[in-house]
């Protein structure tokens, strides 16, 4: 299985790098990502049909994923920001995103503008400082993936979000796969050493506008994975692998558009898995999806994960 995975993992990735890429765009080789797709074999994975009913048109969607969630016995769960924002935390390139609001805010997140450039520097510490995730608190939908591991049924929660709202909700920390890393945590470019983020954020406020390292005088930055920057191998692995293990996947606030990431959706449609999609746009991978919930997250998640009915 995990020579398999390997091999499959290569197939999806852009140049197989490890790097922040945009799904649909291209995969390997720059070859279009529904061929990739296609080389999975996902369009007829051996176990899905015990998950479908007969009709499934006939169906409320979340009722019917409440009823897959209620069959599954190792639920995995992807987040993205789209959960998030019920608390306060604007997504990036949604209507009232980040970057659709503010473009040049983007170079904040590029790693070789970032490290290139003072000026990003001090507007990133500026932004870090006025952030609404310092005071955002989970909301339904975080609690609702709280209530899903207590009903046993939660076997990894791989997260896109570097707010930590799903620990702030109670969620067992080793259940949590953060592949974007933390914003809570600082780390030095050079040294490699980590701190909490407020930290730094108590020198900013003292008047540094672009804090270094005390250690080395190395650049500080998020303990967050930026555009340009390598993705954590190990951290991957363990998302894909995990993703390869689930009776069902369920994907939430997210656009599965950031690679290697969305993969997890094909990877686990191969091994049998159900799909569930809960997001309020249209996703990279809908036509994976057993179901697709065009609802607000927090109720919708409220009445998909918690305890089953008879």
């Amino acid at each position: 299985m995990t020579d398999r995975l390997s091999v499959d993992r290569r197939s999806i990735l852009v140049g197989g790098a490890g790097l922040l890429t945009v799904a649909g765009c291209a995969s390997a080789g720059g070859a279009p990502i529904k061929d990739s797709l296609a080389r999975l074999g996902v369009s007829s994975p051996s176990f899905r049909h015990l998950f479908r009913r007969s009709n499934p048109r006939a169906v409320d969607p979340i009722d019917e994923a409440r009823r897959l969630v209620d069959a599954a016995a190792r639920v995995v769960v992807l987040t993205g920001a789209g959960i998030s924002t019920e608390s306060g935390i604007p997504d990036f390139r949604g209507p009232r995103g980040v970057w659709t609001k503010n473009p040049a805010a983007e170079k904040q997140s590029t790693i070789q503008n970032y490290l290139a450039e003072p000026e990003v520097r001090k507007a990133a510490w500026r932004s870090r400082l006025d952030s609404p995730a310092w005071s955002a608190a989970p909301n339904a939908g975080h609690r609702a993936l709280v209530a899903l591991e207590r009903r046993g049924k939660l076997h990894a929660l791989v997260t896109q979000n570097i707010d930590e709202l799903h620990q702030r909700a109670g969620q067992s920390p080793a259940l949590v796969v953060e592949v974007h890393g933390s914003m809570r945590r600082v780390m030095c470019w050079q040294c490699g050493r980590r701190a909490p983020m407020d930290e730094a954020l108590a020198r900013v406020r003292a008047g540094e506008d672009d804090p270094h390292c005390r250690d080395c005088g190395g650049i500080l930055k998020s303990d967050t994975i930026s555009f340009g920057q390598s993705l954590v191998p190990e951290v991957i692995d363990r998302a894909l692998n995990a993703a390869a293990e689930a009776d069902l996947l369920l994907a939430v606030g997210t656009t599965l558009q950031v690679q290697p990431v969305a993969s997890m959706v094909p990877i686990a449609a191969r091994a049998g898995a159900a799909i569930v999609i809960v997001n309020d746009q249209p996703t990279a991978m809908d036509a994976l999806a057993e179901v697709v919930v065009r609802e607000p997250i927090g109720g919708v998640l409220s009445a998909i994960c918690g305890a089953a009915t008879h």
